[in-house]
């Protein structure tokens, strides 16, 4: 019905002058209103259906007239865009799309390029140096305190060093500092950055070594502070540890080091005692003065000297502070170490230099290492009392001649006793050297009877310190001290 009526209206639709388009018969809007068409009866569609378009027109072209009153801008400047679309954007736009489809073959070339170039299963320089700065990115913090390593190891050792040994914290910490960079040493051998960290780590570490050595010198060290010490020095410098070899001394060259550093401060301890040492010398100065003038005048009963108070003063506190001092060395050297004397005997080592006609104060020909000359000598426990034997008697040899009256003589030569049965109680006794004491200080004396005044004096003062020793022995088990005189003086000492 509608396609009908669309014929039969067709001929009356505006000509093709009109700006309006034709409808079609598929027109959804024509097709609805033909429908509608068809449903109304003539009678309607002569009356109404005339009266209804003329309103609905005139309601349109209200609408219209409104809308052009109140957006009149907009449209005439959507419709000179529209204008210039036409004639500038659109040809613009269709020469800017020519030149992308020309360029994009160029474009998709030069992404395989650097796809192929930069791909992750090949090797470039480029994106190694990348990786290499993203990683030092993600491990900046971790960078930094190892950087930090070496700064944090020095203050650690100043400030161990500036408190001393009682610092256990410090140095605890300085060692484990010390043990985490040896640690990512091993781990990263050919890291420049871990070599550099070592390289200044050691530096540091031999400042540390320096220190402890420095606190071995301390006057008055006592048993922990040389133990705690020595312990450090094991972990610092394990170089000087001892051998394993079975052939030589256990303590390695620690002991030896302990020994000189402390054999070190005796000797500055006792040179403290140089203002009496020169009032001594200026005795023995007149002394041998005296002796040579009363030779060249033919006297009998020697020399006229009668001094010795300056002598006897030194020799006296010579003698308390190297009792004091051996004894603690000696003490400390075996609770640190042990009294083990494993080892090639001082014949053995004594070898090379008779063989080579050497003297004992000559080197032998080359530069042997510390460890082979510590793993070929005997303990140096066994070797230093003897050193500090012969330190005491060459002062004693020097000076007790200068000592005249008899009772002060006796006083240090049972002082020295004293300071030999110290000594004995760790296995140095050298009290039988006094015999050579005497006489190797008689030979200074003119005359015989000077000779056997000395061998006298030093007969009476072991008589006198067995007796005080018997005495001592017998209140020690609870003995009466009359049967301990009885018993101390039955002692009989030839001459």
């Amino acid at each position: 019905m509608t396609d009908a009526l669309y014929e039969l209206l067709a001929p009356y639709f505006d000509p093709p002058p009109s700006p309006r388009p034709l409808p079609t018969s598929s027109d959804p809007v024509a097709s609805k209103y033909l429908s509608r068409l068809s449903t109304l009866s003539l009678s309607s569609l002569i009356t109404q259906e005339p009266q209804s378009l003329a309103q609905l027109a005139h309601s349109t072209l209200l609408s219209i007239q409104s809308l052009s009153s109140r957006s009149h801008t907009a449209i005439v400047a959507a419709a000179d865009h529209f204008s210039t679309l036409e004639k500038e954007t659109l040809p613009l736009l269709a020469h800017e799309a020519d030149q992308l489809q020309i360029h994009i073959p160029k474009l998709d070339q030069s992404a395989a390029t650097f796809s192929t170039t930069y791909s992750r299963s090949t090797e470039n320089a480029v994106l190694d140096r990348r990786k290499k700065a993203l990683l030092m990115e993600r491990n900046a913090d971790r960078l930094s305190d190892i950087l930090d390593l070496p700064t944090l190891l020095s203050s650690a050792i100043s400030s161990s060093a500036g408190q001393g040994t009682s610092n256990v914290t410090n140095y605890a910490s300085a060692l484990n500092l010390y043990s985490h960079i040896k640690r990512l040493h091993l781990l990263y051998p050919e890291s420049p950055l871990i070599l550099s960290i070592y390289a200044q780590t050691e530096s540091a570490m031999r400042d540390l070594t320096s220190h402890l050595i420095t606190s071995l010198r301390q006057p008055n060290i006592k048993l922990a502070a040389g133990m705690r010490t020595i312990g450090w020095l094991r972990r610092v410098a394990p170089e000087l540890e001892a051998t394993s070899n079975g052939k030589g001394n256990q303590e390695g060259l620690l002991g030896y080091l302990f020994l000189v550093c402390r054999l070190s401060t005796l000797v500055n301890t006792l040179s403290a005692l140089e203002p009496l040492r020169q009032l001594a010398d200026q005795e023995s100065e007149t002394r041998l003065r005296n002796a040579s003038v009363s030779t060249r005048a033919g006297q009998i009963n020697g020399s006229t000297y009668r001094g010795g108070q300056q002598s006897e003063r030194y020799l006296k506190k010579y003698i308390e502070v190297f009792r004091d001092q051996s004894f603690s060395i000696i003490s400390v050297y075996k609770s640190i170490f042990g009294s083990t004397t494993d080892g090639p005997s001082a014949e053995e080592v004594q070898l090379p230099f008779r063989s080579s006609n050497l003297q004992s104060g000559q080197r032998l020909s080359g530069n042997r290492p510390a460890r082979e000359i510590a793993a070929t000598s005997p303990s140096a426990l066994s070797t230093f009392p003897s050193h500090l034997t012969d330190l005491l008697f060459n002062t004693l040899n020097e000076y007790l001649p200068n000592v005249q009256d008899k009772t002060s003589k006796e006083s240090l030569l049972t002082q020295v006793l004293y300071c030999a049965g110290s000594l004995g109680r760790l296995g140095g006794d050298f009290s039988l050297m006094l015999t050579m004491l005497s006489s190797a200080g008689s030979h200074l004396n003119d005359s015989e009877e000077d000779e056997n005044a000395a061998d006298g004096d030093w007969v009476e003062v072991m008589k006198k310190h067995r007796e005080l020793a018997g005495r001592l022995e017998a209140l020690a088990s609870g003995v009466g001290v009359g049967k301990g005189a009885d018993r101390g003086g039955s002692v009989r000492i030839k001459s």
